[in-house]
């Protein structure tokens, strides 16, 4: 039987993944949303960023722990 992740080490490779995606987030919206026609200032494309950001790490953090929980199950 394998231990797998900690919750705690998922949680921080989760997280970490996230910041990236975020920063990612916020440059490709400041070159997408003008080209769109949507001209945000940085707050609203911060804020943006914020709400799937923070969806992405719940949904990266879950299903990591679900694996992990599966992780003896799975072939």
């Amino acid at each position: 039987m394998t231990t797998g992740q900690s919750p705690s080490a998922s949680a921080f490779e989760s997280l970490t993944g996230t910041v990236v995606g975020f920063l990612l987030s916020l440059w490709a919206q400041r070159l997408l949303f003008p080209a769109l026609g949507h001209d945000l200032v940085l707050a609203e494309n911060a804020m943006v960023a914020t709400v799937f950001t923070l969806l992405s790490f719940l949904r990266g953090y879950g299903l990591r722990r679900l694996f992990n929980a599966l992780q003896d199950r799975l072939p």
